[in-house]
Order: C-alpha cells, then sequence, then structure tokens
C-alpha cells in the first residue's frame, strides 16, 4: 500500500509580514512559512493507513527550496520519505498548474494506491488543487472525509464524508483503489486494537527521528525531471490573473506582559497579590 500526501507551505500569519512583488504574486522565499494546518489530517489518515496495511508515506509539495522545512514539519507527523518539485519555471503557479505539476510527480511515484490532501489551505482557501490533481490523474476522488477504511482484498476504500460540510449528515460511499482522499478538518484517526495503537506509537517514534535528519530522505525534482513543459506550468501555465492583493497586517501586542522569575520575591509578592482575589472566587 502506497500512499503520498500533499502539503503545502502557507505564511505564518503569526508573523505578520507577508512579502509580495510588484506584480501581486507572493515571494514565497522572502516570506515565514510553516505546513498548512488542513495537511495534519492527511497525514494522520496515511498513517492510520500504514499501520492497519503497512506500505510506504510519501509526502510530496511543490515550492521554492524553503519548502524542504515544511516537508520536516510533514515527516514529524509521518512520512517515510519525501519529494519537493522545485525551480524557476514552477514558480508563481495558481491551483491548475499546480495540480499538473504536482500530478506529474505523482505519476513519477508509478501510480500510488491513495492520494491524501487537505481541504483548502490557509492562503488561497481555493479547495481546488486536490480535486484538479485528482482529475489529472483521473482517479476518483471523495472529498471531505471524517472516517475511511481500506480493504485491501477487494480493492476499494470506504469513507464516511460531511455533506456540504454538515455535521448533521454523513453519507458513506466506496471507491475503487487508486483513490484521491480530500480530508475533512472533523477527521480523528480510530486506533481499536491494541495492536494498531502498539504500531501507531512505533512508526511516530521513528519518524520523528527522521525528522530530525529530513534532508537524508528528501528527493527534489524540476520541471526536466517531471518532463514538463514550461509553458503548461508555472505563471506562464497558469490562467488566473491576480488583479491586486491586501497585505496581512502585523496584530499589533493587546497586552503587556510583566516578567518574574522565582528568586526575585518583590515581583512574586506582586504577582500573588494581583491573582488572589480570582483564586478566593471575586
Amino acid at each position: 500500500m502506497h500512499s503520498v500526501v500533499l502539503t503545502k507551505g502557507v505564511p505564518d500569519f503569526r508573523e505578520g509580514q507577508v512579502s509580495f512583488d510588484e506584480d501581486g504574486h507572493l515571494e514565497r522565499g522572502n516570506t515565514p512559512t510553516v505546513m498548512n494546518p488542513n495537511d495534519r489530517f492527511a497525514l494522520q489518515a496515511a498513517l492510520q493507513t500504514k499501520v492497519k496495511h503497512g506500505g510506504t508515506v510519501s509526502a510530496m509539495s511543490m515550492g521554492p527550496p524553503g519548502y524542504a522545512d515544511v516537508l520536516g514539519e510533514a515527516m514529524s507527523v509521518y512520512a517515510d520519505d519525501l519529494y519537493l518539485l522545485s525551480d524557476r519555471a514552477m514558480a508563481a503557479a495558481d491551483t491548475w498548474s499546480t495540480s499538473i505539476t504536482l500530478s506529474a510527480g505523482i505519476e513519477k511515484l508509478d501510480h500510488p494506491d491513495l492520494v491524501f490532501a487537505g481541504f483548502k489551505t490557509a492562503d488561497g482557501e481555493t479547495g481546488q488543487t486536490g480535486p484538479q490533481t485528482a482529475w489529472c490523474l483521473d482517479y476518483s476522488i471523495i472529498t471531505h472525509v471524517i472516517a475511511m477504511e481500506v480493504d485491501e482484498d477487494e480493492g476499494r476504500v470506504r469513507a464516511k464524508r460531511l455533506v456540504e460540510g454538515d455535521v448533521d449528515e454523513i453519507e458513506t460511499v466506496e471507491s475503487p483503489l487508486p483513490a484521491f482522499i480530500v480530508m475533512d478538518p472533523e477527521y480523528e484517526a480510530s486506533y481499536r486494537k491494541a495492536s494498531h495503537r502498539l504500531r501507531r506509537k512505533q512508526l511516530q517514534a521513528e519518524t520523528e527521528e527522521r525528522a530530525e535528519e529530513y534532508e537524508e530522505y528528501l528527493t527534489t525534482w524540476d520541471h526536466e525531471d517531471l518532463n514538463l513543459d514550461p509553458d503548461y506550468i508555472g505563471l506562464d501555465g497558469s490562467p488566473t490573473i491576480v488583479s491586486s492583493v491586501d497585505p496581512i497586517p502585523k496584530a499589533p501586542a493587546e497586552r503587556e506582559a510583566t516578567m518574574a522569575t522565582l528568586d526575585d520575591e518583590e515581583a512574586m509578592s506582586d504577582v500573588l497579590e494581583t491573582i488572589q482575589p480570582f483564586a478566593a472566587g471575586d
């Protein structure tokens, strides 16, 4: 069972200052970046699949060289190996040309059984890249998945999904493998057997150790490795036109903090005097 998890670096909005060039394109190389939070659910689903069925989990991203750190963050959740699709020809891609590039990377891995993705990113929030990549691969797709199981004997995946994001309405669907699975933030991994819980603990310890030296497990491919025409990827292959962007200012601090250490009796006395009325229920 080979699973691929797509992940993306998104601006670390805690840092506030996001860099754009004069044409309104995000300068990802000059912007503090973290792994897209929704991708964590995709990684957890891939881990659950490996615990129950074995195989390999590969994490893949498209972006500048700095996205290697994002893949390292993904490996800390779970991954056996990492793939970064990166060169100047891929820069300034919209969701369509991104999907073309990602599908080429996935095909180079010899058509894995499952591809997992988060349902949207924290920056663009379009939710388009996953479904478009599935279309490029000609994989069946199940979205808003909150629970899933794989039947290896039948070569099928069964999933419970939210209907139009409504937590009160759930449907059960199934699809033949290979399949593309878009996880919903309501997803929770299920490990009912003690053997599965022990296996998960073992795998998590192993991947945390790997993540400390994630560069050793990283493969980088450019557009030539993927046999992609530069005219159909990156900015040149992107039909989307960005008319304008609004900068995101760094949020001002709303509260002041006073530092106090345990060996500073006067400061600790002030702290105690401040919190004592609240401890008494006043």
